[in-house]
């Protein structure tokens, strides 16, 4: 077997282009897709942006919000993961294998001020390189609403949360479905 002595860059790309056009690609008129459908109003599309802008300026700094929240039944069991986790982290946590290192409880406190402790409670233990806490919410139903508040709003905000790669309910030694375990991202991804 005899072997071809191999070809410059240049000869390499005419070769290509060579080869494409015996196949019978040509080149497209326009680098840009044309899926089809009329596009859209560009001023629709100002007035959604103009209204985040706005709501965004009217919330609190924090990077919880409480906009909708999806109302959960007291002895529901909660579970998030971001789609990427391996399977074997997530059954961890979910057994309760995965030890706590620290821990908050929401117990009496406000709406507000249990959405500003667990906002610094996260920061707090992701800035210390924590990777597994424990948040305590309770399952007591809302005075002005037949829900859990508490663990309605938990369950909302830590999806939100962009260092939480997932959290579930946790085992009944450490609160059953009243508090959760939150897998913290590693420090530096």
């Amino acid at each position: 077997m005899t072997r071809r002595p191999p070809l410059s860059d240049d000869d390499e790309i005419n070769a290509f282009r060579q080869a494409l056009q015996a196949a019978g690609v040509r080149r497209l008129p326009s680098n840009q897709a044309d899926p089809g459908k009329p596009k859209k109003d560009g001023s629709a599309h100002a007035v959604r942006r103009q209204a985040a802008v706005e709501a965004n300026t009217l919330q609190a700094n924090g990077r919880t919000s409480d906009g909708r929240v999806e109302a959960v039944r007291p002895s529901e069991y909660l579970e998030f993961s971001v789609p990427d986790l391996p399977w074997r982290t997530l059954n961890q946590l979910k057994r309760g294998q995965t030890p706590w290192q620290a821990g908050l409880d929401l117990h009496g406190y406000t709406l507000e001020e249990a959405r500003i402790e667990l906002e610094s409670f996260l920061r707090e233990s992701a800035g210390q390189g924590l990777r597994c806490v424990l948040v305590v919410h309770g399952k007591a139903w809302g005075t002005t609403a037949d829900y859990p508040v508490l663990k309605s709003h938990t369950n909302t905000w830590l999806r939100e949360w962009p260092r939480v790669l997932a959290f579930c309910s946790a085992i009944d030694m450490d609160g059953g479905t009243g508090a959760v375990y939150v897998l913290l991202r590693k420090p530096g991804r």
